[in-house]
């Protein structure tokens, strides 16, 4: 990924490095970091997945696509593991791939969460820190 992702924006990570059970294969996640000086690389996300967990936990976040995002992660539902903070180099990124044009270019499905689902998955990351009692401050 040449262009650093916004705050929310649903990019497709390469999780290949890990190992069981961490997080494994490529698959959706949110960039939940801002641009930050002197990280111009990296970016903290959190990984989805469309698999339900077993037993629904607060640091679970049920996102829900009216549109989903292209084969293969076009399921109306992601679950955000939000208990699975990864920071990660953009160079493991890339937006979703919709297809080619016309002429060959590739177009990208770019989409950002809105502020009420971003306030959701703020509020899970705080569950899976341990730190549930600053939910409250959340904005």
């Amino acid at each position: 990924m040449n262009e650093y992702p916004g705050t929310g924006t649903i990019v497709i990570c390469d999780f290949d490095f890990l190992k069981a059970p961490e997080m494994v294969k490529r698959r959706p996640a949110i960039v939940v970091s801002p641009r930050l000086r002197q990280r111009d690389n990296l970016c903290l996300i959190v990984p989805c997945s469309t698999t339900e967990p077993r037993r629904i936990m607060p640091y679970h976040y049920l996102l829900r696509m009216d549109d989903p995002l292209p084969h293969p992660y076009d399921s109306g539902e992601h679950w955000v593991k939000c208990d699975m903070l990864y920071t990660v180099a953009t160079s493991r990124l890339n937006f979703p791939f919709i297809g080619k044009d016309a002429n060959g270019k590739r177009i990208y499905d770019i989409r950002q969460l809105n502020a009420g689902q971003m306030r959701g998955v703020k509020a899970a990351i705080l569950h899976g820190m341990g730190m549930s009692e600053l939910t409250e401050w959340l904005v």
